[in-house]
């Protein structure tokens, strides 16, 4: 059962309590008619199938490999169109923070604040995430156990705000693959909060000589069944109508046109475990 803080976000549409939720879309805002396609398709998908569903798109990518990697099409521009949005399509929405100085001005359009992986310790980001008053979704670090993110749900909730999710990504192994231990799973979800499990990322092979991470989308479905059987409460699934365009993470993107099955499958098997 969600807590109420999603039930309140998830207001707007009609959904399966049962269900898990979803949050999904391209990894950045590359331009207008990218995030609408998106988020138009996704969110008939998700209406039909009663899943609740959080549109996201990174206003900006700050943690890439190489220089000369796509970082976004300006801030304000960027979340203007992801409030755009979730307007349109009466959605809630979200993207990643980078330092404490924009937690508060990302809150003034999206309506969780995501913590990346290789920040979830930076304690001045997730106070000031906190402060803004807005959900909280911390990506566990690569090199973190499930057990340790309760120091992150701590400071969030020191800070007064109790309205956290926390999201598996996968963890380091060796220098460019990355393996999913699902014991992370219910070993956050005994910190008391929601747990997602990222599906897309947590196939990323990073660091690569190229300065362009690599991917294995073709299991990507493998890993949501096993998320959804091991009682995970959310989904992360970035995908792209055409993920080798993608001008980010195109390597682990979902193609658009293969999500529908994918989560016809993924709401029976919920049916069989719940």
């Amino acid at each position: 059962m969600l807590p109420d803080y999603l039930n309140n976000l998830f207001s707007k549409q009609s959904y399966n309590a049962d269900n898990f939720f979803l949050i999904a879309g391209p990894c950045v805002v590359e331009n207008e008619e990218l995030v609408m396609e998106v988020a138009d398709k996704v969110s008939g998908i998700c209406k039909r199938l009663e899943i609740p569903y959080v549109f996201k798109a990174s206003y900006r990518k700050a943690n890439r490999t190489s220089a000369s990697s796509f970082t976004g099409i300006g801030d304000e521009t960027a979340l203007e169109l992801v409030k755009k949005v979730g307007e349109k399509y009466g959605l809630p929405t979200t993207s990643d923070i980078h330092a404490h100085d924009e937690a508060a001005v990302a809150a003034k359009y999206i309506d969780i604040l995501q913590i990346p992986a290789f920040l979830c310790r930076q304690t001045d980001l997730l106070v000031a995430a906190a402060e803004t008053g807005k959900i909280v979704n911390v990506k566990k670090g690569q090199f973190v156990s499930g057990e340790a993110m309760r120091f992150a749900v701590d400071k969030i909730k020191k800070a007064g705000n109790n309205k956290v999710i926390l999201t598996e990504r996968g963890t380091t192994f060796g220098y460019q693959d990355l393996v999913v231990d699902y014991r992370n799973i219910p070993a956050m979800q005994a910190h008391g909060v929601p747990v997602v499990m990222d599906c897309t990322h947590s196939l990323q092979q990073p660091n690569q000589t190229s300065g362009v991470t690599g991917g294995n989308p073709q299991l990507i479905g493998t890993i949501a069944k096993a998320a959804i059987a091991a009682g995970a409460d959310g989904l992360f699934i970035e995908t792209h109508p055409d993920p080798s365009c993608a001008l980010s993470d195109g390597a682990n993107m979902l193609k658009l046109d293969l999500l529908e099955h994918l989560l016809e499958s993924l709401v029976k098997l919920r049916r069989a475990v719940v």
